[in-house]
């Protein structure tokens, strides 16, 4: 463990430091280690840091603490990610407020890139639950990583879809990693860490706290691509989820339901106000736009955008073949061993899907964002 983990801990620990005063101290001062050993002039620099907060950062320090929750960690096998680690997320890197430490059971994969998550109330009924289990399992099976709150009803139901399909799942907690909340979903938890991970802002052991859950809906929408909703009242978590996705510049979907339920209130507000409506995986690759940065798809290779997970055998190939710079249409037939006919019918249909741009004359390129 670095100086700069213990650093980073101590700083998160530090009353009144949240997840934008962490990094705009990391910003000022370069790293956690610069932060703790700056003087009240030093502090004084920093813009936005009142002066109780400076006075705080001087003299509150709980060694003791940190190297508890280090060793917690080390005995448990539980990962502590910075931000400038590299299986930190780089989802998260991009919202106005990551977490300054990251805390993980499980390991986290370059193929988590390509997140959707799934979120919706506490007490759904037969179709929420049939929906949001099914809808896991046809994105996990489309090479999604599904991402929830190992909440009661929709949220453990979408992690369990994925599960059951042989795919990846991510959970984030309003609790520490080590301390499941709610109790009953112990077993889905230890799951998750097998196939997936479980994350957290917070210290492994911490309780869960009323204003914690709020704080990590945002971590669950930071983490995707967009966030589907399945049944929720108008007045629901699901629904700050949905508002941080917006303000993240994510997706945002919702499922339909009964008009005169209160399950679907939420749903059909977000609808109204222009969300995306889904009923199956393949609403949600259309609707989905193109990646900031390519991730790595579950066979190696480079995903610019999720529509590539509609393709079928010969648009892989052809897309394959096709390179960042002018590729020549010669070259792929030659390479493909497709009829040349087939390979422009082939090139028409990706640039149609708007995976590729046809240059002038005998030359193609991949469409980047």
């Amino acid at each position: 463990m670095t100086e700069e983990h213990r650093a980073a801990i101590q700083l998160t620990l530090t009353p009144g430091i949240g997840p934008c005063h962490f990094r705009l101290l990391i910003e000022h001062f370069q790293s956690a280690v610069a932060t703790l050993a700056a003087s009240q002039k030093q502090l004084r620099t920093v813009p936005g840091l009142g002066t109780k907060l400076r006075q705080t950062l001087s003299c509150h320090r709980q060694p003791e603490v940190v190297e508890q929750i280090i060793r917690c960690c080390q005995q448990h096998q539980v990962k502590i990610l910075l931000a400038t680690d590299k299986m930190y997320p780089a989802q998260l890197k991009e919202i106005h407020d990551p977490p300054g430490i990251l805390f993980c059971r499980g390991p986290l994969k370059p193929t988590d890139g390509l997140s959707i998550a799934i979120v919706g109330m506490r007490r759904p009924s037969h179709y929420g639950l049939q929906t949001a289990y099914r809808l896991a399992e046809e994105l996990s099976r489309a090479g999604f990583t599904i991402v929830s709150g190992l909440a009661r009803g929709i949220d453990a139901a979408a992690h369990r879809g994925a599960l059951a399909a042989g795919g990846r799942t991510l959970a984030v907690l309003g609790s520490g990693v080590l301390n499941t909340y709610p109790q009953e979903n112990h077993e889905l938890a230890e799951s998750i860490t097998a196939q997936g991970a479980v994350l957290s802002e917070f210290p492994p052991l911490n309780p869960p706290t009323r204003g914690a859950f709020p704080q990590r809906n945002r971590l669950i929408s930071g983490l995707s691509l967009g966030v589907i909703v399945v049944e929720a009242a108008s007045r629901s978590g699901a629904l700050i989820s949905a508002r941080h996705a917006l303000e993240q510049g994510r997706e945002v979907l919702a499922v339909p339901g009964q008009v005169d339920s209160h399950r679907s209130r939420g749903c059909h507000l977000l609808l109204k106000d222009g969300a995306s409506l889904v009923e199956s995986a393949k609403d949600v690759l259309e609707t989905l736009g193109p990646l900031s940065q390519p991730v790595i798809d579950q066979q190696g290779r480079p995903l610019f955008h999720p529509r590539e997970l509609q393709l079928n055998n010969q648009e892989q190939t052809v897309l394959d073949l096709v390179q960042e710079q002018a590729t020549s249409i010669d070259l792929i037939v030659q390479q493909s061993g497709l009829p040349a006919a087939r390979v422009l019918s082939t090139i028409s249909a990706l640039e149609m899907g708007q995976l590729l741009n046809r240059l002038s004359g005998q030359y193609v390129v991949r469409r980047k964002p």
